[in-house]
């Protein structure tokens, strides 16, 4: 039995000189080390799936927001486009898709669907005048025309939501812009000229505030809207009318405003829409830093002739981001000068 034991050490001798000389030895600590690495994947891979479980169960609200619900008031036809297309996201009744519901891209719905809400909320519009109502879906429309909405990373998920050229023509034809006419000139005097808009009641919520001196700037465009038959002149002050002087554009320069007044629509009697009762201001002012969370922009409204601020809190900034966010490669600014003397 000593003999066999020894002959089997002897092998064992054997088998590692000509492994050491084979190089097994490198070999046997890769084997352990692949070992290891399997060890640490696996570990890895449990940590992982704890990761994403738990991440499953951090799910902001998607619930109905305070504030009473009242629906538009619109044709059945419209509702039925509405819902269709658009109340997935601007409604209290979001619609998600199952590869909606898991983390992280849930996270990623449920701030979009709070940031569409607060913009546009068609289950809550019917508490605001029907002129208001128009004025939003109004809006709504040139969006869609502009390709702005549905958002296009929106539609690569859900291709449903957009909107048919069918569709568009009916939510058009409910509106139809200039179906009626404005108001005649003995309705609509002037009630409070520009020049005599001088001081707002109080500051804007955001805190962009009123800018006084814009009765004296320079004229840059002038508009008209059909669908609430108001007129609208675009005036800058002297920075924004420097730059475009200077071919400056579309990059609007530190310290740039426009001033955006609106008045009634009045037809004069001879064919001719003049302004009639003003109705309100709006402003934008340019400050990258100041404003850093709307595009670079201040954005302010005063109403009335009283120029009451608009808006309950802050977040009214996000309805005028919104509204100028087709025009994003244009420094968010959709009015463009009009070409003078030699540039025509």
């Amino acid at each position: 039995m000593r003999g066999l034991f020894a002959s089997s050490q002897r092998v064992r001798d054997g088998w590692r000189i000509g492994l050491r000389a084979c190089g097994g030895e490198e070999l046997r600590d890769s084997l352990v080390g692949m070992t290891g690495a399997r060890r640490t994947l696996g570990v890895m891979a449990v940590g992982a799936a704890v990761v994403g479980l738990v991440a499953q169960a951090i799910r902001p609200s998607l619930g109905r927001p305070e504030g009473p619900r009242v629906e538009m008031a619109v044709p059945p036809q419209v509702r039925e486009i509405l819902v269709r297309r658009c109340y997935a996201c601007h409604s209290d009744e979001p619609r998600l898709v199952w590869w909606d519901e898991a983390a992280p891209m849930y996270w990623v719905v449920a701030s979009d669907v709070q940031r569409a809400r607060a913009a546009v909320n068609y289950s809550e519009m019917g508490t605001k005048p029907l002129a208001t109502q128009r004025a939003v879906l109004f809006e709504s429309v040139n969006q869609i025309e502009l390709g702005a909405m549905p958002l296009r990373i929106y539609l690569l998920g859900h291709p449903d939501a957009e909107v048919t050229a069918e569709e568009l023509a009916t939510l058009k034809k409910y509106l139809a812009p200039f179906a009626t006419g404005p108001a005649s000139a003995g309705a609509g005097a002037s009630e409070s000229a520009h020049e005599d808009v001088t001081e707002a009641a109080g500051p804007s919520p955001n805190g962009v505030p009123f800018l006084p001196g814009f009765a004296n700037w320079r004229v840059i465009s002038t508009t008209d809207r059909g669908d609430d038959h108001t007129l609208r002149m675009i005036t800058g002050n002297e920075i924004a009318m420097r730059a475009i002087a200077a071919h400056q554009l579309p990059s609007w320069p530190e310290g740039a405003a426009f001033a955006k007044s609106t008045w009634q629509a009045v037809d004069d009697g001879h064919g001719r829409l003049v302004p009639g009762k003003f109705l309100q201001v709006e402003f934008m002012e340019k400050h990258r830093v100041q404003y850093a969370g709307t595009g670079g922009w201040g954005f302010a409204r005063f109403v009335g002739a009283d120029l009451k601020p608009y808006g309950k809190d802050a977040h009214f900034e996000n309805e005028c981001l919104g509204c100028h966010e087709p025009v994003r490669d244009n420094d968010y600014v959709f009015t463009l000068p009009l070409p003078r003397g030699s540039e025509r």
